[in-house]
């Protein structure tokens, strides 16, 4: 649901009547993942998707349903030979929905409401909704923040709250969403729960070091990527907004200076364009010991072995040097700044989902890499 955040806090702010489809589980393959959502406003007009286009016909004639009855909804759409251009998927997996009704008087409301303005505003929160369970109970959620706070209920059991939220907030700090389930004696309702946690974190930081042509084309598929990019350079004459207009942030700094005195998490991606030994060797010392998502950096295969020595001198390891994706890029053969831009960031791609960069055709490889199918995880079991 929080994919599509900002029009949900929109038609919330608004008061607007919406029910809300998402998918909360898949097994094989399948479009979308959880959290993917669909909604549907009392007017009739639709937002997201949760399958790409299989099933949506299908899923907005729920949510109008449950705009209708006011009854949350669990629907399991699967490929079926019979049916495989109506409701089926025809991509063979099967995904399982949830859909419910945000109105004035559902149980959720405040709590979904909250979820989505924060979610639109960048702050990180988890939210928690019961997928499988007691009927009374499907749809039933919690908000979860990072200091550990959490507001809504998951129908009057406190301890099953403070349990939910403890999950949760280790999932929200991860940046993961999926599936968790409370077993019989956990969920103090008489019967095991499944639980969608959903986590929105701000976007993941794309720092771009080098102020040149190719620099603009990656900032402007960064953007597109959904990271937040910033430009440094130490050359003011080149570090300039009208040069990187789609940047949320140009520096002038030092390269390693910048870094040093930069917060970065897990999710963070280096990309260092610059290909000057005065700049690149001070920068990628101290980078190659942060523990980021992605580092790469520009030049020749002559400059990436001169570059290496001059990184073995000055103290970086052989385990810190296996790190450095050098050459950057996937090799596509690119030319202008747009095509080398692409490859860039299909190595950034395949290297967050764990993807070889080959070609899928006649491979016998999974299309998708990053485990977010699969059932939900029972507590207790490793993430």
């Amino acid at each position: 649901m929080l994919d599509i955040a900002e029009e949900l806090d929109r038609w919330a702010r608004q008061g607007r009547e919406f029910a809300v489809a998402t998918v909360v589980a898949t097994n094989g393959s399948s479009p979308r993942q959880p959290g993917a959502a669909l909604a549907v406003d009392s007017d009739g007009r639709a937002i997201g998707s949760v399958s790409g286009g299989c099933v949506e016909g299908a899923v907005y004639e729920l949510c109008r349903q449950a705009l209708a009855d006011g009854e949350n909804t669990l629907e399991s759409f699967g490929y079926s030979d019979e049916d495989a251009f109506t409701v089926g998927l025809t991509c063979g997996g099967v995904i399982d929905i949830l859909v419910t009704p945000v109105l004035p008087d559902s149980p959720a409301r405040a709590v979904i409401a909250a979820a989505c303005a924060a979610a639109a505003q960048g702050s990180a929160a988890a939210l928690v909704r019961v997928t499988e369970g007691p009927p009374e109970l499907l749809g039933r959620a919690l908000l979860v923040h990072p200091d550990g706070r959490y507001e809504g209920g998951l129908g009057g059991y406190p301890d099953l709250d403070r349990r939910a939220a403890g999950e949760a907030h280790a999932m929200l700090d991860a940046g993961r969403t999926g599936g968790v389930v409370i077993g019989e004696d956990g969920s103090r309702c008489g019967q095991p729960l499944t639980l969608l946690v959903e986590s929105s974190v701000p976007a993941p930081r794309l720092i771009v070091f080098g102020a040149i042509d190719f620099a603009s084309a990656l900032v402007r598929v960064g953007k597109f990527l959904g990271y937040h990019v910033t430009v440094c350079d130490a050359r003011p004459v080149f570090a300039t907004k009208e040069r990187f207009p789609e940047a949320d942030e140009v520096v002038v700094a030092w390269p390693h200076r910048y870094l040093e005195a930069t917060q970065l998490d897990s999710r963070a991606v280096l990309c260092v364009l610059t290909h000057d030994a005065k700049f690149d060797v001070p920068l990628l010392e101290r980078a190659l010991k942060l523990p980021v998502a992605y580092i790469g950096a520009m030049g020749s295969r002559r400059t990436y072995l001169q570059r290496n020595e001059r990184l073995r001198e000055a103290g970086v390891t052989e385990l810190e040097l296996a790190r450095l994706r050098s050459p950057i890029g996937l090799d596509l053969g690119a030319r202008t700044p747009e095509e080398t831009a692409l490859s860039i960031t299909a190595e950034i791609v395949a290297a967050r989902r764990g993807g070889s960069g080959v070609s899928l055709r006649g491979a016998h490889t999974p299309i998708h890499h990053d485990g977010a199918t699969g059932p939900a995880r029972r507590i207790g079991e490793v993430a």
